[in-house]
């Protein structure tokens, strides 16, 4: 299990609060100030930058103890609510809480070492093969051209500076796995290489859980154009990122496919020429993923299958009940972890 090299710490623009910062004085300046708006921000591609941590890839690194990580937000959690700053407790609270996910991560690779190159559940082995345009969407997805705005800021991003905030962590594996059909290993082999603060044991596991082949989780298929409404309304990260559609209004800045095509001309914007095409229709891509998905979830074999995974990679914390068979009127999904990478 080889780490990505390269540059360390992070760089350029949404990545300035952890350039050239000591692991130490991250984790002080998050607990002391920057933590205040975790909850809230975390989700956010631009606020997330500043609002989260970044104390990960000193995590992956080890330049930075779970132990010390883990007391140290105990302490400053205490303290916030004994000066009545409920809120920032409560996200203190939920920093500690994500700090256990990331040790449960880990312990499923510890457990089953062999989830870097196998589904979890073998019934979902071979879903997905690889077709003779697999490398080329690979690449497209990869490199920022899908055609999707906010997808292909997440990646320029990625790419340009070793880090991306949670959700759209999630948003863009179950992009690659979903809506392109792609086989889960190579999304999450260039991803590897992207993560400055990759950790397998995190890594692989979440990587799985976002393309739906560990027979215990839902299948969350992400619509990138609501993501990039809602995390992006103004289109402000889009136009950092995606420069070739910055001069679009707000609406049609997130689906440039909508717009006449003279409208677009007359702002610059051709796609296909200065601006790539999608390479899918996203609503029917995710409702032939969804149908394949859940379309292998039948059989006592199944669920037999499903509930000896619950019952080693579960979360006993959490109290997750083992996956169930569906109903005759209405299916039984299992239960999902609240954590994404």
């Amino acid at each position: 299990m080889m780490r990505r090299s390269g540059s360390f710490p992070m760089r350029a623009r949404n990545g300035s609060v952890a350039a050239g910062r000591k692991p130490g004085a991250l984790l002080k300046s998050f607990l002391a100030e920057r933590g205040r708006s975790y909850r809230k921000g975390m989700s956010s591609p631009l606020d997330g930058a500043r609002s989260c941590s970044r104390i990960s890839a000193h995590l992956a690194l080890g330049c930075l103890s779970m132990r010390e990580t883990y007391q140290a937000a105990l302490r400053a959690q205490l303290r916030w609510r004994a000066a009545d700053a409920v809120a920032f407790a409560q996200s203190l609270g939920s920093f500690s809480s994500r700090l256990h996910w990331r040790c449960h991560f880990m312990q499923k690779l510890e457990d089953e070492p062999e989830l870097q190159g196998r589904e979890l559940h073998s019934a979902y082995a071979g879903l997905r093969p690889v077709g003779p345009q697999h490398e080329e969407l690979v690449a497209a997805w990869a490199e920022g051209r899908t055609g999707f705005p906010f997808v292909d800021a997440c990646m320029r991003s990625l790419r340009a500076t070793g880090w991306l905030n949670f959700r759209m962590r999630s948003m863009v594996m179950a992009f690659s796995s979903y809506h392109l059909w792609q086989d889960w290993r190579r999304p999450a082999q260039e991803l590897a290489r992207l993560f400055t603060d990759f950790e397998p044991g995190i890594h692989y596991p979440q990587a799985q859980m976002q393309s739906g082949v560990t027979g215990v989780n839902l299948a969350r298929i992400y619509n990138p154009v609501k993501q990039s409404r809602d995390q992006d309304p103004a289109g402000v990260f889009l136009r950092r990122w995606v420069p070739e559609l910055a001069g679009l209004p707000d609406d049609f800045i997130h689906e440039p496919w909508r717009a006449p095509r003279d409208y677009l001309l007359r702002h610059g914007v051709e796609l296909g020429i200065t601006y790539p095409a999608r390479l899918v229709d996203h609503e029917s891509a995710a409702r032939q993923a969804r149908e394949a998905i859940y379309g292998v979830r039948r059989g006592d074999a199944y669920f037999d299958a499903a509930r000896e995974i619950q019952h080693k990679h579960g979360s006993r914390k959490a109290g997750l009940p083992p996956t169930a068979k569906p109903r005759a009127r209405r299916k039984a999904r299992p239960a999902q972890s609240t954590f994404e990478f």
